[in-house]
């Protein structure tokens, strides 16, 4: 398992469009992915329960992935988070 501490930097989170193409990009995987904000842990590959995080401009979430495709999970959704979801400020 390898786990990584993101702070979210784009002006909307992870609302709505940006939590449908996260997840979309998680479901490409085999591994296990789950996001941490505060006390509450979901599967990422559940838009529901990305949603129900309500992460915002500035939290920290913590993403952990286990599988035997973990480090190409990793690379690619810190990629997608990088680089704001390809919208650039597109809300």
């Amino acid at each position: 398992m390898i786990s990584k501490k993101i702070k979210i930097d784009n002006p909307v989170g992870l609302h709505s469009k940006r939590a449908s193409l996260f997840v979309n990009e998680a479901n490409r995987f085999q591994s296990e992915i789950f996001i941490t904000k505060g006390q509450r842990r979901v599967n990422a590959k559940s838009i529901m329960g990305v949603i129900i995080l309500s992460v915002d401009l500035g939290d920290e979430i913590l993403l952990e992935i286990s599988g035997d495709d973990e480090e190409a999970a990793m690379n690619s959704i810190v990629e997608l988070l990088d680089s704001d979801f390809g919208l650039g400020g597109e809300a």
